[in-house]
């Protein structure tokens, strides 16, 4: 028997499917035998008994379809080495009809009123496993609310992305902080106009109410906001933290390696004995492994291991909890339950208006920075990058659970770092996550890499719908015996940056940071990754900025986390994307990740970690490309068919800018971090501005490469003005 087609259904209704190949599709030639999952194809001559021997094969095709992943599949085979008569027409008229009665279809979440009913009674008839399990969670009414509610904000900013939703709003003229009449505006006549980023200007501002408190800083977003906002208190300065959850609660499990997490140590926010306390598991290995039954056998690519990838999983909500604490103590506030309205940006300070969700009142602060922390779904984001927020996201959902695996299952001495069990599916290519956490508890992903589309904005129920279905075909269970601890969710955003100034992070006393800024990498790490990866970077210099008063857009730019590296890998989550509305062979995305990931396999095992952390050089780089393209030439023209001419004239950007960057780092690397920290105190007194800068330049350098926190930062705690930020070598 011979393969001779394989295609992918975007229907989970494989039953309609199989109905409609039985009674509906006339192939034209030969006779149709219909079979439980399709029909048989004979030549109408070749029927006699004695041909239906091994030896004289009849000349007949066998159509048939399955379902896995909630999408049906089909596959044609011939029986004997003989074409059939008319063969190529009968496939291409087969795949025609399929794609038309069959198209992809992008459903949308209905629209409700909770006043009306409830959000399980609202959703039970689009999603009925996604209401049924999440009835079974502590907090599943709240948490589902949530999921619905993250989606809805996601597809506004998607849809609308050249008329974001305006919070930001910039007033020219000073206005003292504390002083309840702001200054007269002077604007540009009623309606105002539209500054750079998207920013406006206003004529007429909100004046401040008379006794609101003043902050150095205020952070919208409490769970990567609350790190940063704890160092940054802890350094002496008055911080405000706003959070539109209760405080502590996470959507999101968070997972890290030793070396990583060692920055906390290094700055001083926790202690060696406090990190090990939010360690809920360390596991011995981490498994990379995608789906290869349908790929040539010389691209089949082993299980990657790699044991000190996101090999410790963290107790979130005990991290989240234990930096409140440092928060607190350092003098800092948080207001829990508040959601973010707005922020008018003068010359002198930012204030922002919050509605206190627990007694629907709005309420003022005002600061001298407002930093954005509230990921994704961030208005903030949206409204200072305009039409290109982001390029990519991955769509993610999940859930914790607490017990119910049978043993043997899993031994939680290992983590699923990435895995697919299964080819393409609805358009897209779904990949597991899988980590054990403390005593039986799981925590387990299910995302895809996305293209940013505003009639496909990808959809967190849908996805939800298809892990509570599909679960058991990944890992081996009873749904109905799992104990289900909290569900995990979010949009993990990428942005396909050519330069490091390519993505707007600031304006004037406002910046981004996390997966508000979006900088992450686009294979495991995310805006958690990159925060922590970076932090003493992102600290160090807002504190230096913060002391001088350096609180412009242009300087507060370069505060970001951004990696040359990371940049030019953009392209491999590009080739784990299916564009929307486009049909690709179902195989042909786990084709290319065991042509990589069975590269990294062969390498040394700190090859591999590199590339995954991000720690990769441009030699590396070069090597492992050009390797994938020898070991399978159709690479680059997948590649091509993926991402276009426009995306591949981007990504050469990309490149050029990592060959430049590599040959600055080798001009400048042994030097110039040395030269700083000896003439430290003279650069930052005689030009902070420029001290700013060369110091931007020498975290590129270091962290920018994705290399581990090389440098500590000593601080007293005091006023903000008599800070001493003391940046010590190793």
């Amino acid at each position: 028997m011979k393969e001779i087609l394989y295609i992918e259904i975007p229907t989970a209704d494989t039953t309609a499917v199989c109905k409609w190949l039985q009674t509906e599709f006339e192939p034209g030639n030969g006779k149709k035998m219909l079979t439980p999952d399709g029909f048989r194809l004979r030549m109408i001559e070749n029927t006699d008994d004695n041909r239906n021997i091994p030896e004289k094969l009849p000349v007949e095709l066998s159509i048939f379809v399955w379902s896995v992943q909630r999408t049906t599949y089909l596959k044609v085979f011939r029986w004997s080495e003989q074409a059939f008569p008319q063969e190529k027409q009968i496939l291409k008229m087969l795949t025609t009809a399929i794609r038309s009665r069959f198209p992809h279809q992008y459903p949308e979440p209905p629209t409700i009123d909770l006043s009306q009913e409830s959000i399980f009674e609202a959703l039970a008839p689009y999603y009925p496993l996604t209401v049924k399990y999440f009835q079974k969670m502590p907090n599943g009414e709240y948490d589902l609310q949530r999921v619905y509610w993250w989606e809805q904000r996601w597809r506004q900013g998607v849809r609308n992305p050249q008329k974001p939703r305006q919070v930001v709003f910039s007033h020219k003229g000073d206005w003292e902080m504390g002083n309840s009449r702001p200054p007269r505006p002077q604007g540009v006549g009623i309606r105002g106009k539209w500054g750079d980023r998207g920013i406006r200007e206003n004529s007429f501002p909100t004046t401040p109410p008379p006794h609101h408190p003043t902050y150095d800083l205020i952070y919208i977003g409490g769970a990567l906001g609350v790190i940063h906002a704890a160092v940054m208190a802890k350094l002496g300065y008055k911080v405000l933290l706003v959070e539109r959850l209760p405080f502590g609660r996470m959507n999101r499990e968070w997972n890290i390696s030793r070396d990583e997490i060692q920055s906390l140590i290094n700055l001083g926010l926790l202690t060696p004995s406090e990190v090990e306390s939010i360690i809920a598991r360390e596991y011995k290995d981490g498994f990379n492994k995608f789906f290869d039954a349908y790929v040539p056998k010389q691209l089949k690519a082993p299980i990657l291991h790699t044991p000190t990838v996101l090999n410790l999983g963290l107790d979130s909500e005990k991290l989240l909890q234990l930096c409140g604490q440092k928060l607190r103590l350092a003098g800092g506030e948080i207001w829990d339950e508040s959601e973010f309205i707005k922020a008018d940006i003068y010359t002198s300070g930012v204030v922002i208006t919050v509605k206190d969700l627990k007694n629907q009142i709005d309420k003022q602060a005002s600061g001298r920075v407002l930093v954005d922390a509230m990921g994704t779904a961030s208005p903030i984001a949206w409204q200072l990058n305009g039409g290109r927020a982001f390029d990519s996201v991955c769509p993610t959902v999940g859930a914790v659970i607490e017990r119910g695996f049978e043993p043997g299952v899993w031994d939680s001495q290992y983590g699923d770092v990435l895995n697919s069990h299964g080819d393409i599916s609805r358009g897209r290519q779904l990949i597991w996550e899988l980590f054990p956490g403390a005593d039986e508890e799981l925590t387990i992903y299910l995302f895809h890499y996305h293209e940013v589309n505003s009639q496909n904005p990808g959809s967190l129920l849908e996805m939800y719908e298809d892990f509570f279905t599909i679960l058991p075909e990944y890992r081996r269970c009873d749904m109905d015996k799992l104990v289900w601890k909290k569900p995990t969710f979010g949009y993990i955003p990428g942005h396909f940056s050519v330069g490091s100034s390519d993505r707007t992070v600031a304006f004037d006393r406002l910046i981004a940071i996390g997966d508000a800024a979006s900088l992450q990498s686009p294979l495991v790490f995310t805006g958690f990754g990159s925060l922590v990866r970076n932090l003493e970077r992102l600290t160090t210099l807002l504190d230096i900025a913060l002391k001088h008063d350096l609180l412009s857009c242009q300087h507060l730019n370069r505060i970001r986390a951004f990696q040359n590296n990371i940049a030019v890998t953009w392209m491999f989550s590009k080739g784990m994307m299916v564009p929307t509305g486009k049909f690709l062979p179902p195989e042909r995305i786990n084709t290319m990740l065991n042509n990589f990931f069975g590269l990294l396999a062969d390498e040394p095992l700190e090859v591999a970690e590199d590339f995954i952390k991000d720690r990769f050089n441009l030699l590396t780089f070069n090597r492992l490309a050009l390797k994938a393209a020898k070991k399978n030439p159709a690479l680059l023209m997948w590649i091509w068919e993926l991402a276009g001419a426009k995306d591949l004239l981007r990504w050469l950007g990309n490149y050029f800018d990592f060959i430049r960057h590599s040959l600055i780092s080798a001009l400048l690397s042994g030097w110039l971090p040395h030269f700083l920290h000896r003439n430290s105190q003279w650069l930052e007194n005689r030009s902070p501005a420029l001290w700013l800068h060369l110091l931007a330049i020498s975290y590129a350098l270091t962290t920018g490469k994705g290399k581990p926190e090389m440098k500590k930062v000593q601080s007293q705690q005091s006023t903000v003005h008599s800070q001493e930020s003391i940046v010590k070598s190793p």
